[in-house]
């Protein structure tokens, strides 16, 4: 099944958008780390930015994965067992492609 043009234009813009929300949550995790350094960050602060570097290291791995060979075989593999480990290895900006409201019609 091919998607048409305007569908794959359209998922590569909300794809774009999903970055560009990363890249400034990736400005605030920075300042909040450079803060931490001169003792001027907050437990909560902290924790946000952990957060997002987990965010960044999620996406870093299923870049990864991509490159492996038999990458088609071995992708869905390690999707499923982590799901039956409830592991969660998938990125929040991916995840807020597949809801709802962002969903292909």
């Amino acid at each position: 099944m091919f998607l048409n043009s305007k569908k794959i234009q359209l998922y590569l813009h909300r794809l774009q958008e999903s970055f560009l929300e990363e890249n400034e949550e990736n400005k605030k995790m920075l300042d909040i780390y450079l803060r931490y350094v001169e003792g001027d960050a907050t437990d909560e602060d902290i924790d946000y930015a952990n957060n997002q570097l987990k965010q960044n290291l999620k996406s870093l791995g299923l870049g990864v994965l991509v490159v492996l060979p038999f990458s088609p075989i071995t992708i869905p593999y390690i999707l499923k067992k982590t799901q039956e480990f409830n592991i969660d290895i998938i990125p929040n900006w991916y995840k807020a492609l597949s809801r709802d409201e962002d969903s292909l019609k």
